[in-house]
């Protein structure tokens, strides 16, 4: 007993029993087998399907099969299409955005949800609308033809079709970002005496940049993939209004799909590789705000 006494208090209190571990409800492991099964289902295993298919024979035919003419042609038009529609579509939806959410006017509610119209609206449905327009007897397209303008079945129609299915991405990314900073900064910067135009560019624009630059993303992405309408309006036309998807459809319904597989990866990997670099990007400049901060 006396031993007992002596010893410290310490050693006499019992060892503190480690906490239980936390177990996953089996609903929650659950849902995420259902999740990432059916991402693996939907996206990660045609694409893995594809590439096999695509680097089975190995590097030199895929090597081979882009560097035809018809290929390297295809894939310049897509790139000058996504360019110029990705250019326009930037200067228009940032205005597009900023009236939106700073002005008032009657019809706002209503020009609102018809930005989204791109989104009901099948690409090909939005080709005819074009041709109905643009064509050699459309509204318009009696006189741009008079006028020796051809829209339908060349490189302006094409681009139209390339800036209707991707409008709403730019809207949709800026106008959130805008709602949320409200007009503070801007009646500040209007106070100390800076224009419209200081303003947009030392304020506004620094503002929504991640914003604007995930919708460049998505628009970019979005047009290299277009297929639909262009189907429509350009006349598909080889080593002239072929675009990439264009030829990769050709090559399907022409029995000789070795080339279109090739085509396909490629264009698959640019848009995931646009996706995913912007994200990491966003990721890292995240955090080093956050560490200046």
């Amino acid at each position: 007993m006396a031993t007992e006494v002596c010893r410290p208090a310490a050693a006499r209190t019992a060892a503190p029993r480690p906490a239980p571990r936390r177990r996953l409800p089996l609903g929650r492991w659950a849902l995420d087998a259902v999740v990432l099964g059916s991402f693996a289902i939907v996206i990660l295993v045609p694409a893995g399907a594809l590439a096999h298919q695509v680097l089975a024979g190995g590097w030199r035919p895929f090597a081979e099969a882009l560097a035809a003419a018809e290929v390297r042609h295809a894939f310049g038009l897509t790139l000058a299409i996504t360019a110029l529609a990705s250019i326009i579509n930037t200067l228009f939806g940032v205005a597009f955005a900023l009236v939106l959410v700073r002005q008032r006017f009657w019809g706002r509610a209503l020009t609102d949800g018809l930005v989204d119209m791109p989104f009901a609206v099948s690409p090909v449905v939005a080709g005819l609308m074009l041709v109905v327009l643009y064509g050699p007897e459309g509204w318009l397209g009696r006189g741009l033809e008079g006028a020796g303008i051809r829209v339908i079945y060349a490189m302006p129609g094409m681009v139209l079709a390339t800036m209707f299915v991707t409008l709403p991405f730019i809207v949709r990314e800026v106008v959130p970002v805008l709602l949320e900073l409200g007009t503070d900064q801007i009646e500040v910067a209007y106070t100390l005496g800076a224009s419209r135009w200081q303003t947009f560019w030392r304020v506004t624009l620094p503002l929504i940049r991640w914003g604007l630059a995930y919708g460049v993303t998505l628009t970019i992405a979005r047009s290299l993939g277009e297929f639909g309408a262009l189907l429509v309006v350009s006349g598909d036309l080889i080593d002239d209004t072929q675009t990439a998807t264009l030829y990769i459809h050709d090559g399907i319904e022409s029995f000789q799909p070795d080339r279109a597989y090739a085509a396909s990866l490629v264009l698959a990997g640019l848009s995931f590789g646009l996706l995913v670099g912007m994200d990491r990007i966003r990721a890292r400049l995240a955090v080093r705000d956050g560490v200046q901060e």
